[in-house]
């Protein structure tokens, strides 16, 4: 997978909600539930309850955040 098709594919999801599972070391995952707001040329945001959390294409990429739909 590249970044290109990571872009369509996060692109595809806006305005949906999504979970994702964000790596924070050690083999420990964190699970967001929120909303694809915003599609950037390099990022994305999530909006999960009144916070907005941003994350990079590279990031799916190298699997430190997983989308689970």
């Amino acid at each position: 997978m590249n970044i290109d098709k990571i872009k369509s594919n996060i692109s595809k999801l806006k305005g949906k909600e999504i979970i994702l599972k964000i790596n924070i070391g050690r083999n420990r995952y964190e699970s967001v539930i929120g909303v694809v707001q915003d599609i950037y040329p390099y990022l994305f945001t999530l909006k999960s309850g009144n916070d907005i959390k941003t994350f990079s294409y590279v990031d799916v990429l190298t699997k430190n955040v997983i989308i689970v739909n």
